[in-house]
């Protein structure tokens, strides 16, 4: 009887666990929260129709948590979109595609998500309807000035003074 060798299992390494979520479930999250936007419903809203925190729901969004396929299931119902809704425009979804380009990331949802974003919406809504109008006039005038070439401001400190809409009252 021959003596028996230990057999040795060859394994592959272990894959690095990463914190990033997978862009999958980053895509899924800003879906969620842009059919949540689109159909005016708050995080709270929409939490608790589906019996969850609101919490809870900022980490779907956000994808710090995966979003299981019978709360995903859940959470069209309750939004009255098709599952299938998020995952339009996910890289691989399309059969015919080969190769898909990258999704483009969308900043305004991304603002919309954090929690600064979050308390903007929240103060703005509790604004009167004259005055949140003003506030969205204020910030689009202060966002084509920013967007404006450095050459006014080289003018200006050339001893040039700004012009009368750009000069505060």
């Amino acid at each position: 009887m021959k003596p028996q060798r230990p057999v040795l299992l060859r394994t592959a390494p272990k894959p690095k666990i990463d914190s990033d979520p997978h862009p999958a479930d980053q895509h899924v999250g800003r879906q969620i929260a842009s059919v949540r936007v689109q159909s005016d419903v708050s995080q709270g809203q929409l939490a608790r129709s589906i019996g969850i925190s609101f919490q809870q729901l900022q980490k779907y969004e956000n994808a710090r948590n995966r979003v299981s396929a019978s709360m995903l299931y859940e959470i069209a119902s309750s939004l009255g979109v098709p599952v299938g809704r998020f995952f339009e425009g996910l890289p691989g979804n399309d059969e015919t595609s080969v190769e898909a380009p990258p999704l483009p990331v969308d900043e305004r949802l991304d603002f919309i998500a954090s929690a600064e974003g979050r308390r903007l919406i929240e103060g703005l809504v509790k604004l009167p309807p004259r005055v949140r109008g003003r506030v969205s006039s204020l910030i689009s005038a202060l966002g084509e000035e920013l967007a404006l070439p450095d050459t006014k401001a080289n003018s200006e400190t050339a001893g040039e003074s700004a012009p009368a809409e750009c000069r505060t009252v």
